[in-house]
């Protein structure tokens, strides 16, 4: 349930229904608009129901009820669409921002050569892992807190926000520690109790769509990190699992518009796993742009040949730059619209 403060209600009467909320035994999460401020009510359905029965408070306009399982992610809630500041970079607003580095951290040199070749590209963010999660396990698994290290350490010399995966509840305090914003992989999208712990940890989060996972089944993983008190999700689409195996994933587009009908949070796409071919990327970062996408995250690596994974979905630093241009000159283009 929604609960919908009048125009020119005071800080008082908006108090007045939090204790309310709160004496029922329920939680409430806020979202200021330009003309209104509007109080999701989340928790037990009957208490819910007795709640909307004894609402009629001073400053309340009206109650209305959210009729899909998603209360804090969806449209209903907020009309307006959320800008997610990390220190600065918006993510949501009028320019797409573009998260890019290599699938995994290999080096301390690699991963300052990547660095500087998408923050040259006008990137905002380095993207890279320090956990990984291989369908292998003789495959390489990731470089743990040496990797975060050198992911703060390559960042912050090239002016970039860090982005990274958090694999488990274990190292959800540790990968904050070192991150801007905490990763949600394809592979524990439904890790519920992983999703309610990155909910708590005080990042934003980034939520990869699960590898067979329906559009509602993903905005309900979202509600579980909203409900945990985290307000600043973004969705990833990264391509979806079907019967096709010329590319490596099906990347849906379509999901693009789909959330943003649903929800008022950002979206972003993965052009590299959701392809998993170097020469489809740029053609797809375009058509995600166009689609409306507020962002990219893409795979660079500087020795494409020599990764120790995703190296043939990995763009060459000269390729990035080539696709971060083309990529500027569309966004322009559509703003003129």
């Amino acid at each position: 349930m929604i609960i919908v403060m009048a125009p020119g209600s005071t800080a008082e009467d908006l108090e007045r229904v939090k204790t309310k909320i709160k004496s029922e035994g329920l939680d409430y999460h806020l979202s200021t608009g330009t003309s209104r401020t509007i109080v999701g009510v989340i928790g037990d359905k009957k208490a819910i129901s007795e709640l909307e029965m004894h609402c009629a408070l001073p400053g309340v306009e009206k109650t209305v009820r959210i009729t899909e399982k998603y209360k804090l992610v969806s449209r209903e809630f907020k009309q307006e669409n959320s800008v997610i500041d990390v220190g600065g970079v918006k993510i949501g607003g009028p320019e797409p921002v573009v998260m890019a580095g290599p699938c995994a951290v290999e080096s301390m040199d690699q991963l300052m050569e990547a660095a500087q070749a998408v923050a040259e590209g006008g990137a905002q963010f380095l993207r890279g892992g320090a956990y990984k999660p291989r369908t292998s396990p003789y495959d390489f698994q990731g470089m743990a807190e040496d990797g975060l290290q050198m992911l703060r350490k390559a960042a912050d010399k090239f002016s970039l926000k860090v982005v990274t995966e958090v694999l488990d509840q274990r190292t959800v305090e540790e990968v904050a520690e070192y991150t801007d914003v905490l990763q949600i992989g394809a592979r524990n999208m439904q890790n519920f109790q992983l999703l309610k712990e990155v909910g708590r940890a005080g990042r934003p989060v980034l939520l990869k769509r699960g590898l067979c996972a329906t559009i509602k089944e993903w905005l309900n993983a979202a509600e579980y990190v909203m409900s945990s008190g985290c307000d600043d999700v973004i969705f990833c689409e990264r391509g979806i699992r079907t019967y096709e195996t010329y590319t490596r994933n099906t990347l849906d587009l379509s999901a693009v518009v789909a959330v943003k009908e649903l929800s008022h949070l950002p979206i972003i796409v993965d052009p590299s796993h959701g392809t998993g071919r170097r020469s489809m990327v740029s053609p797809m970062a375009k058509a995600a742009i166009a689609a409306g996408a507020d962002g990219l995250i893409i795979e660079v690596h500087p020795h494409p040949e020599v990764a120790l994974c995703d190296g043939d979905q990995s763009l060459t630093p000269e390729e990035f730059k080539k696709v971060m241009a083309e990529i500027k000159r569309m966004s322009a283009i559509l703003r003129e619209e």
